[in-house]
Formats: C-alpha cells, sequence, structure tokens
C-alpha cells in the first residue's frame, strides 16, 4: 500500500497527529480570497491569447457522462465528440477524457482504444460515497479491470466534518493502492464542506495520501466549482509542491458552462500555480456543456461569425 511523505509521517502517525496537522494550517479570509478570485476574473484576454485559451480549455476537458440513463450508444457518441470534437475542423484539440460509471468503462475504452483520450470512471459508490470500503475497493478495482486510465473518487464527507480525518486520509491509500497505475482524483464535495478552512484541509488531506489530482466537486450539488475554492485548492497544490517536490493536479467540475467562465479558470492557474500547471496532465475541467460553447467560441474566431448551437452535438 502507498505510503505518506517522509516529511509527514510524524502528521499522518494518528487521528490526533493527523487533526493537528491540519487545523494547524494557516486560516483562510474568506474576504480576501473571493476578493482575489474576483479581480484575477476581469484580466481581459486579447484575441490571440484567446484563442490558445480556447484551444488549451478543449484539451483539459473531461468529457462527462454520468447519468442513469446513460447507455453504450451515448457513451460511443460521447467518445467520438472527444477525438474529434468539430468534424468539420480537425484542427480542433481532443478532449484530456471521457468520464462515465465504471459500468460504462469498458465501453468508453473499447471506443477510445488508440486514440490518446484517457478513459475516468467515477467510483467509490459516486456521488455519496455511502457504502463499506470493501464495496468501494470492489468499484474501483471494476473500473480499472475495464480500462480505467483515471480513477475520481469521492471522499467520506461525513468523516471529515465530524474530524475523522485519519479515516478519511486511510481510506485515500487503499482507493490508491487499488488503482495501480491509473491516476487518482479526489473529490471533496466542496459545497458540503461549509468552509473555506475545511477546504483546504481537505485539500492537504488528499495530497499527504497521494491523490495524483484534487477536484472539487461531482457536479450532484448546489454548489460545484467556483473561482474561490479553486484559486483555494490552486494555492494548496503550489505550495506543497514548494514543501515536498510533490506536483498534483487540480479539477474543477460542475458548472463551468461558457469559455468566459474556462478562461477566467485558467488564468487563476496561471496566476496561483504557475504555467506548470496549464496543461492538461495537471488541469483539467469536469464538463459536459462546455465544450459546445468552446466550439462556438473557437468558430466565431476562425469564422468572424457564430455558428449557433445547431451547429454542435447535444450531449
Amino acid at each position: 500500500m502507498p505510503t505518506t511523505l517522509p516529511a509527514f509521517a510524524d502528521a499522518t502517525a494518528s487521528d490526533s497527529a493527523l487533526r493537528r496537522f491540519l487545523h494547524g494550517l494557516p486560516g483562510v479570509d474568506p474576504v480576501g480570497l473571493e476578493a482575489r478570485a474576483a479581480a484575477l476574473g476581469t484580466r481581459s484576454i486579447k484575441t490571440t491569447a484567446k484563442a490558445y485559451a480556447i484551444d488549451l480549455a478543449i484539451s483539459m476537458i473531461d468529457l462527462t457522462t454520468l447519468e442513469g440513463a446513460d447507455t453504450p450508444g451515448k457513451v460511443r457518441a460521447l467518445a467520438a465528440k472527444a477525438v474529434h470534437p468539430d468534424p468539420t475542423d480537425r484542427t480542433t484539440p481532443r478532449t484530456a477524457a471521457v468520464c462515465v460509471y465504471p459500468d460504462m468503462a469498458a465501453t468508453a475504452a473499447a471506443a477510445l482504444a488508440g486514440s490518446g483520450v484517457k478513459v475516468a470512471s467515477v467510483a467509490t459508490a459516486f456521488p455519496a460515497g455511502r457504502a463499506a470500503l470493501d464495496v468501494k475497493l470492489a468499484d474501483v478495482r471494476d473500473a480499472v479491470a475495464a480500462g480505467a486510465d483515471e480513477i475520481d473518487m469521492v471522499i467520506d464527507r461525513g468523516a471529515f466534518l465530524a474530524g475523522r480525518y485519519l479515516k478519511v486520509y486511510e481510506e485515500i491509500l487503499a482507493v490508491k493502492a487499488e488503482c495501480g497505475s491509473a491516476r487518482l482524483k479526489v473529490i471533496f464535495e466542496t459545497g458540503e464542506l461549509s468552509t473555506y478552512d475545511n477546504i483546504r484541509r481537505a485539500s492537504w488531506l488528499g495530497m499527504l495520501a497521494g491523490a495524483d489530482f484534487i477536484k472539487t466537486s461531482t457536479g450532484k450539488v448546489a454548489t460545484n466549482a467556483t473561482p474561490a475554492n479553486t484559486l483555494l485548492m490552486l494555492e494548496a497544490v503550489r505550495d506543497f509542491r514548494a514543501q515536498t517536490g510533490v506536483q498534483v493536479g487540480v479539477k474543477p467540475a460542475g458548472g463551468i458552462r461558457t469559455s468566459k467562465d474556462a478562461v477566467k479558470f485558467l488564468v487563476l492557474v496561471n496566476e496561483t500555480a504557475g504555467e506548470d500547471w496549464l496543461d492538461n496532465h495537471w488541469f483539467r475541467f469536469g464538463a459536459s456543456s462546455l465544450l459546445n460553447d468552446l466550439l462556438m467560441q473557437r468558430q466565431k474566431l476562425s469564422t468572424g461569425r457564430y455558428s449557433g448551437p445547431d451547429y454542435v452535438t447535444v450531449d
């Protein structure tokens, strides 16, 4: 099983030690955090930079379908769109991944074989995470065996909010061990964590346990990714790498629907974590409708006119 970084061995030795470490992190100034996020969101992006940002954002999308009515046909169609987002323009970048439930991972893997687009699968009793650990680990094993390159797990928010940090930490460790070579994204469901201090603590907890990515949300609750909670998580990965040399990715998910929104998030990445994170290996958007708006904006830049929603597929 993976172990924590040697520099933090003492911090994760017991529940009380982990609590002392997490509660010893600097407190978050909510007003200052939200003001900085808002200020960065006002940056003006000119035409050339905008074209670059749109292509970068497309390449960072985890094109997602997580519905009870998902079918193999829908997943195959989504995979085709991930590989060729705009069939009329083959210069359009591919998306980073297609994200599905574990029972659809094999279908996605077959459809994406050889394309370079990753298969991401949610697991661990997504989205609520209310299941026994052995059930969650079986969920992960099934997804990896079906061809998932990436696993998006949800933490036990009930345990976290009750202060049972070591339980959450050990569960992430156990899931990481089951992932094998698959990369692990740890979802906090920031809308349920109540405070920015909790989001900072969850970020460090996930990174200490070996997360390859930290992710804001499932997209299944009222409050999902926001500029402020994403900024806070970007600060966490920046500070974590400064202390450990280990780089961790960030994935805001849910509620990011327009090109303007996506560009604002990319500004946050550049100004907070830095250029090293401006790559789909380290930053992703969890989205479905976002891609269509990016494609329409991309067509507008190349042709001078909007093609309209009828010229992009409805997912």
